[in-house]
Order: structure tokens, then C-alpha cells, then sequence
């Protein structure tokens, strides 16, 4: 997950450092958002030294505006997280003043925002300062409670900014949160399969592996342990547990039905081939004729494996597959979760624009077995976490069959 962290200017900044490491080693990219005011208590240089990336700390930084940054991090961020932050910043969010990158950055992002207030008590206490944090609240901003004790001002009361570990804990409770998948151990395929006629053609498709990248890391975030078995993709591959290359359909049904037995979860999200040259030819095939024919054979049927394979033991993992049709997608989806003897088969019109293979957006249909439901368009991650939703169903409806 890549946070961002913004640090504003008090004495509690220099624990903003321990927030900044804790977040890593909880496996979270950082990235540090200082206010003008921040980098008088603590230097940037300490935060770059960390997080190994560029500390943000002016708006109007030279070069910085090039993809417009505040707009580019917003989107890509999963939390923004705010510790300490003043009773200046509280107060500027309340109301939309976007003045300084890191109010900028609150008004442009809709990730989750968790914020850690420090300040002196009565501060703490005025009405105005209440007043903005029960707005922000009711926006859905979440807050870590400050401490109680002896605070930089002399005084002794509530204000002092929360133990580092407790922030990093509420951070991840947003981030990953409790979930039916936490512990269970989930198997995501994506992307194409190459079926090699020479050394330099093959057979393949246009599956880019974000459906499938989105769904491992969906998946992850609601801390399952999650093995992702991946075909040739140009795409960044998410962190997880274990991540598999292959390559060809049958290679991709070895390492998937060496796996099913340690697993809970299989969704099969990967475009895999239907057929593969009877063989491959060991030299470069040269142009000669006006046509070359090409012998195809079926290629192993993974899904329909598992499911005969769960069937006939009267157990095994909950099994998602795709069906990527151009036509008759609902009817054929149908068909294919009945013959496949599956749980849920995602259907999706791959002749679409806007959906299907190589783009960032998806529209399906999770046919179960008594109902059809159509999800419009949205982010592949929003489909990942609609897809996941309804296997924490499946998994709450009966006990893991291990």
C-alpha cells in the first residue's frame, strides 16, 4: 500500500520518523508530505533518508507541477495519514482551504484519511478546534486520540500526539481491514498465456493481467496470503505472498493443481489459450508458401479440472472463474459455471472499448447459482472488491473445507 504521510508543524514531528519506519515494516511505501512550519522541527532529509523517495514540502516547487503532483498522488495513494496535525490543518481541512500541498492534497484525494491531533490541551479543547474535527468526522475522516501527560508547553493533560505503534496500528486497521479473508490462503491467475509456434511467434491474446493484479492485491489488502500465477504481462505485478511466472496454458495448470490442495480460494482470472500448435518447431518457420497451416491442439482446462477434481472429492476451495465473451455473455457465462462445476463465474464482453482486455475499466456480470448480477462500469479494483465480497459470502456460508 502506498501511503502518504503528512507532517505539520509541532513537537510530536519528530515521531512522525517512528510512524514513517513502523508503516514500513508493515510492508507500506511511504511517501512524506511536510508543511513549511513541519521541517522547522524535523528536516526533510531525515524523511527522504527513509522512505527513500522525494519529500514533498512546496506546492510551487520548480518541476514538481509537471503532471500537475498533487492530482497524480491523490490518485494513487491508498491512505493519507496526518501526524501530528495542528489545530492549523484541522481547521483548513474543515473548511476546504487548500493553501499548501498537503490541504491541497486532502480537498483532491478520496482515499481514506486518518488523522493523529497534537496540540496543547486547552487548544485541544476550544470549540472551534471540536467543532472542525466533528465535521471532518462526519466526512469520514478518522482520528487517533492523543495522549494524556506532560506536554512541550509545561502543560499536563490530553494533547500529546498518539505512540507511533498506535497510529501505525490504526493506519493499518484502514488499510487492512478485518476481513473473512484474513488468514485464508487465496490463489489469483492473470494475464495471457503464450503458446510458442518457433522460437519467435505464438499464440496468445491481448490480456493485460489487471483484472487479475487487482484482484491479488484486493485480496492482500483484506490480509489473505495470496499466491498470484501470472502469464507474460507488461503490467506491475502487486506484493504478495508468492508470485509465479509461466508462461503456456499447460505450464499454468501445473503450478495451479500443484497448489489446490494448500488453498481456500482459487479465482482463475487469467485468459488462458483453448488450443496450443500440436508442437513446436525448433528453428524459425521461413515465408514461403502463400499459406501456412498450423495443427492446434485443446489445451489442459484448468478450471474445469478443479471443479471435476472438487466434485468428486466432495470438497476443496471456493472456485471464481471468467468467462470473456463477445456475445450471449450472460447465457454463456451460465453455461460455463454449470459445466465447470464452479461457484461464481465473472462474465464480461471483452468486444467492448471499455472493458475487458488492456484497459483500466471492466463492466461483468457474477452469475451464482440462483441469480445474475450486473456491475456497471468502474475500476478494475472496484470490481475486485465487489468479486471478494461475495467470496467472503461464500466463505462465512459454510466452513473451510480443509
Amino acid at each position: 500500500m502506498l501511503i502518504a504521510l503528512g507532517v505539520t508543524g509541532g513537537i510530536g514531528a519528530y515521531k512522525a520518523v517512528e510512524v514513517a519506519r513502523g508503516l514500513q515494516k508493515r510492508g507500506h511505501e511511504v511517501v512524506a508530505i511536510m508543511t513549511p512550519s513541519a521541517t522547522r522541527f524535523v528536516g526533510a532529509i531525515t524523511f527522504e533518508a527513509i522512505t527513500r523517495r522525494r519529500v514533498i514540502t512546496d506546492q510551487f516547487e520548480p518541476g514538481a507541477n509537471a503532471d500537475i503532483e498533487h492530482i497524480a498522488l491523490a490518485s494513487t495513494i491508498d491512505l493519507l495519514l496526518i501526524a501530528p496535525a495542528t489545530a492549523n490543518i484541522i481547521g483548513k481541512l474543515a473548511n476546504g482551504i487548500a493553501d499548501d500541498f498537503l490541504a491541497t492534497l486532502y480537498v483532491a484525494t478520496r482515499a481514506p484519511v486518518l488523522i493523529a491531533p497534537a496540540m496543547n490541551t486547552q487548544m485541544f479543547e476550544h470549540e472551534a478546534v471540536r467543532r472542525n474535527m466533528d465535521l471532518l468526522a462526519s466526512r469520514g475522516v478518522r482520528f487517533v486520540d492523543p495522549g494524556a501527560g506532560y506536554l512541550a508547553c509545561g502543560w499536563i493533560g490530553k494533547g500529546r500526539l498518539a505512540e507511533p505503534e498506535d497510529i501505525v496500528a490504526a493506519a493499518e486497521s484502514i488499510v487492512r481491514p478485518e476481513s473473512a479473508l484474513r488468514g485464508v490462503r487465496v490463489l489469483v491467475t492473470a494475464g495471457p498465456t503464450f503458446e510458442d509456434v518457433d522460437p519467435v511467434r505464438y499464440i496468445g491474446n491481448r490480456s493485460s493481467g489487471r483484472m487479475g493484479f487487482a484482484l491479488a492485491s484486493e485480496a492482500a489488502r483484506r490480509g489473505a496470503a495470496v499466491t498470484l500465477i501470472a502469464g507474460p504481462t507488461s503490467v506491475a505485478a502487486p506484493a504478495v505472498a508468492e508470485i509465479v511466472r509461466v508462461r503456456g496454458a499447460a505450464e499454468m495448470h501445473r503450478e495451479v493443481m500443484a497448489r489446490e490442495d494448500e488453498v481456500d480460494v482459487v479465482i482463475m482470472a487469467a485468459a488462458v489459450a483453448d488450443y496450443a500448435p500440436a508442437s513446436r518447431e525448433p528453428q524459425k518457420v521461413s515465408k514461403n508458401d502463400d499459406r501456412l497451416t498450423l495443427v492446434l491442439t485443446r489445451t489442459p482446462d484448468i478450471l474445469g479440472d478443479l471443479g471435476a477434481r472438487r466434485a468428486s472429492r466432495g470438497r476443496g476451495p471456493v472456485l471464481v472463474g471468467f468467462a470473456a465473451e463477445t456475445e450471449d455473455v450472460v447465457a454463456r457465462g451460465r453455461a460455463k459455471r454449470e459445466r465447470k462445476q464452479v461457484d461464481l463465474v465473472v462474465a464480461n464482453d471483452v468486444s467492448r472499448a471499455d472493458a475487458g482486455f488492456d484497459v483500466d475499466t471492466n463492466a461483468v456480470t457474477i452469475i451464482g447459482p440462483q441469480d445474475a448480477e450486473a456491475l456497471p462500469l468502474q475500476s478494475k479494483a472496484g470490481i475486485a472488491a465487489e468479486i471478494l465480497n461475495r467470496v467472503e459470502a461464500l466463505l462465512a456460508a459454510r466452513p473451510l473445507l480443509r
